[in-house]
């Protein structure tokens, strides 16, 4: 694919869905010279002074959590070829870190996150978009997982948050945006599909 500006593809879906490994094996196959990504997860507000405690009453699943016009004023500013300041997020203490990392504008960028295509200005800047329709219990079970083991949560506090936040705002917002990709993936057969496709695709 020829391009004389950057191809932003959103991989979108419910948390736990495989979209980041998607994006990160899609990335890993095209290489750093030619694809970058960009996570929703470092756009988090600052929620250090909110938080109430583990599966507390802070809903980062809540589109409101993020800061989606900077991520897409990002996303413009790598249009047009200039470098961006991409923001750190700190989840064990919920705070934006002052640091941030260096982003540099790639013939193909992958913007990563549950609630992207929920956004209308981070819509706005995709070039195409795809989906990860993944069943619940799996998707809960990965959660389980990242968090304990990535993030320093307890099971306790990360069922509790599933069930009073995650699963209501997957429902209420992530899943209908599931309308406004191109691709959907629903199992992993189509995963393997889709993965394929996309690198033949992106490289041609």
């Amino acid at each position: 694919m020829k391009l004389n500006k950057p191809y932003i593809i959103g991989v979108a879906g419910g948390s736990g869905s495989g979209k980041t490994y998607f994006a990160r094996e899609l990335q890993r196959i095209l290489g750093d010279k030619l694809c970058t990504i960009l996570y929703q997860d470092n756009y988090y507000i600052d929620q250090s002074h909110r938080f109430d405690g583990d599966g507390g009453s802070v809903n980062f699943d809540h589109p409101s959590s993020l800061d989606f016009n900077l991520l897409a004023f990002g996303l413009a500013q790598l249009k047009e070829g200039n470098n961006i300041d991409v923001p750190l997020y700190e989840f064990a203490t919920h705070k934006r870190l002052a640091q941030t990392v260096l982003c540099e504008p790639k013939k193909i960028v992958l913007v990563d996150g549950i609630l992207i295509l929920d956004s209308a200005v981070v819509r706005a800047q995709l070039d195409e978009a795809i989906f990860f329709d993944t069943p619940e219990e799996l998707r809960y079970q990965r959660r389980l997982d990242r968090d304990v083991n990535e993030r320093g949560r307890t099971p306790e506090g990360v069922k509790k948050q599933f069930d009073l936040q995650v699963r209501p705002m997957h429902d209420q917002f992530v899943q209908p945006s599931k309308s406004h990709a191109q691709t959907v993936v629903c199992d992993l057969g189509e995963y393997s599909e889709a993965l394929k496709l996309f690198t033949k695709r992106l490289c041609e």
